[in-house]
Formats: structure tokens, C-alpha cells, sequence
């Protein structure tokens, strides 16, 4: 009988494949430490990084903002107003045809001072830090610019986190910053953030206190003053008037009265 001898290679190759319940499992493989490229680091304060528009709203933010461009120089402000909806529906330029709900109490404030109106509705921290990076007070020479920010980063959507209340001062605080670059001869009134909701126990109402805590040493800054109108916007009692406050967030004719008042003492001599 002939024997056919195989190479021993082959053999080796032979008893793999025909007997597989034969081989050892693979020893398990130790984890190891993740290197410094695959860590994701933990978000940051999204209250002090720069984003444009986030949320849509009653108007086209960016037909908005090309209005302010177009406008700011025309006006050539005494007075610069930054915020959000509360700031942006008071009135002024670049007129708003749904704003304008303070009509009186803009007159009363203001007379014939220039003032631009830079708030924008559902604005948060990171939206005005965006927008006074993209030219928004480059050129202008204001002697006063009011800010009234940070209510909205109170809401987290798909498009933002809510921020922290330590975070949002930090973002105001930024901002005041962004604004001294910018103007740096102008006064600034930095305005504790509004309160909102009917009732005392209202669960923005504890966090809109942290916030104005927090902003207390900022308004102790050269050039900064802070004003908290909480008291003058709450009943005794702690609860909001629809008179004051229709929604109880947005002011009516009479809470942007008691802003205005407020501001009077700071506003530019003629």
C-alpha cells in the first residue's frame, strides 16, 4: 500500500479545520486605559461660548441682526439696550411691528435721547455674546448701555442646555466684558434678572435668586451698577400682577414704567 506523507505544515492546517472543539479559547484581552484622543471632555459653559441663532421665534432673527447693522450707525446711540424679549419688545430701533408694548414708558424714559434697541427674542447668554462678536456695537460710542439677560438660559431645548445659574452669571459676566471692549467709555447698568412666574413658589423664582446672587459682585466692577427691581416688580406678597407682567414674564406698559423710572438716574445728561 502506498502512503501519501503530508507536509507537516499541512498537517497542522488539516487538524485546525477538522477538529475546531479541539482549540483553546483566546485568552480575554485586558481593557485598557483610554488614551487622551478617544476621552470626550465633559460640555463646557455653554452660557459663555458664542452661538448664533438657537430657537425660532415671533420674527426672523437674522433679518434682525442685518437690521441692527444696517441701522446702529444711523441712530449713533447714547444709549444701547441688550437683551432679550423683555428688552426687545419695548420699543425703539430697529423697530419692531409686534414690540412697542411699552410705547409710553419708552417716551417717558428716553424723549429724544438715541437709543438702540438690541434685544432679541429667546436671546440667551451665548446669542448676545455672538451677536456683539459679529459687529453689533463695533463703531458706536454709547454713554450708557443697559443689559437685562439670562431668563432663557433657564430653558433647556433640543437646541440648548439649560444652564446652571452659576453658569448664566458667568455668561452675563462675559458680556459685560464683551461690552467694556467694545464701548469702553460707556457706563454700564447691569439688571438683576427679572423674576417670573404668578407665584412666589414658582420654580423659576429660586433659580432667578441664585442668578442675581451671583451677579452681585459683578455689578461691584468699575463702571458697572446693579439694579434689582424684583421688589418693584412683586406685589407685597410676592406674587405678580397681570398689570405688570400680562404673562407673567413679558412687562406691560406699566413694568416697563417701573424699568424706566429706574433708569432715569443713569441715563446721559443732553
Amino acid at each position: 500500500m502506498r502512503i501519501a506523507w503530508l507536509h507537516p505544515f499541512s498537517l497542522v492546517s488539516l487538524l485546525a479545520l477538522t477538529s475546531p472543539l479541539q482549540a483553546e479559547p483566546a485568552a480575554p484581552v485586558a481593557p485598557t486605559a483610554p488614551t487622551t484622543a478617544s476621552v470626550v471632555a465633559p460640555a463646557g459653559n455653554t452660557a459663555i461660548i458664542p452661538v448664533g441663532k438657537l430657537e425660532r421665534d415671533f420674527y426672523d432673527w437674522d433679518q434682525r441682526h442685518a437690521a441692527v447693522l444696517a441701522v446702529k450707525d444711523q441712530v449713533k446711540p447714547q444709549v444701547v439696550l441688550i437683551g432679550d424679549s423683555i428688552t426687545h419688545f419695548w420699543g425703539g430701533p430697529p423697530n419692531e411691528a409686534k414690540g412697542n408694548r411699552g410705547k409710553e414708558a419708552w417716551a417717558a424714559t428716553f424723549g429724544d435721547l438715541p437709543v438702540l434697541n438690541l434685544g432679541f427674542g429667546w436671546d440667551r447668554t451665548q446669542n448676545v455674546l455672538y451677536r456683539i462678536q459679529q459687529g453689533e456695537l463695533d463703531g458706536l460710542i454709547p454713554r450708557l448701555v443697559v443689559i437685562h439677560i439670562g431668563t432663557n438660559n433657564l430653558a433647556g431645548t433640543k437646541n440648548a442646555r439649560a444652564n446652571t445659574p452659576a453658569e448664566i452669571a458667568e455668561g452675563i459676566g462675559t458680556i459685560v466684558d464683551r461690552v467694556h471692549e467694545k464701548c469702553p467709555d460707556a457706563a454700564i447698568v447691569l439688571m438683576a434678572v427679572f423674576p417670573r412666574g404668578e407665584k412666589p413658589d414658582n420654580g423659576y423664582r429660586t433659580k432667578i435668586k441664585e442668578i442675581n446672587e451671583h451677579l452681585a459682585p459683578i455689578g461691584k466692577r468699575n463702571g458697572v451698577t446693579l439694579i434689582d427691581l424684583t421688589s418693584k416688580l412683586t406685589n407685597a406678597d410676592g406674587t405678580i400682577s397681570r398689570e405688570v407682567m400680562p404673562d407673567f414674564l413679558h412687562p406691560g406698559e406699566k413694568g416697563y414704567a417701573i424699568w424706566g423710572e429706574a433708569l432715569k438716574p443713569h441715563l446721559p445728561k443732553h
